[in-house]
């Protein structure tokens, strides 16, 4: 059974291109319909939405305090390390992700018995171990398609 969906965000929650300006990062841009499957269909579907990331950034904290994610692990270098402190058991795992950074995660869960999920533009390596490739790319509702397979079923979305 999934308690936990873990996320990677840049290339899966967006679209992988990061806008820096003088001042660091200036933008992210997140899609509507992934938001509306974490916080409309996963949350109410008993699964804990989680962001394991090895970027930092404000903007990121503020969309996931608008979409209820409580599970915000930002800087992070060693994804794995940080995901056994949420569980050790990776059988209740379902992780999604675009690159070769995610593998460290994707791998043990999916040996565990876990789902791994990515989108349609992911690196070779990772569609390949994928359960689920998304029609979509990431940032354009490929988090949205996973979440609707792994709980099989639609439920009304308010606009986040």
């Amino acid at each position: 059974m999934i308690k936990y969906l873990v996320m990677d965000v840049d290339g899966t929650l967006t679209d992988g291109k990061i806008y820096m300006g003088n001042d660091g990062e200036m933008m992210k841009a997140f899609d509507i319909k992934d938001g509306c499957g974490i916080h409309d269909i996963l949350i109410p579907a008993g699964i804990t939405p989680v962001i394991i990331t090895g970027r930092s950034s404000k903007i990121l904290k503020n969309r996931c305090k608008e979409l209820g994610i409580e599970n915000l692990h930002q800087g992070i270098r060693n994804k794995i390390e940080k995901l056994l402190t949420i569980t050790t058991d990776l059988s209740t795992v379902a992780y999604i992700g675009d690159d070769i950074n995610d593998l460290s995660c994707m791998e043990p869960v999916k040996a565990a018995g876990g789902l791994v999920g990515c989108p349609a533009d992911a690196v070779k390596k990772v569609i390949e171990l994928a359960d689920f490739v998304s029609l979509r790319e990431g940032g354009n509702g490929a988090v949205r398609e996973f979440i609707e397979w792994l709980v099989e079923e639609k439920r009304q979305c308010t606009i986040i």
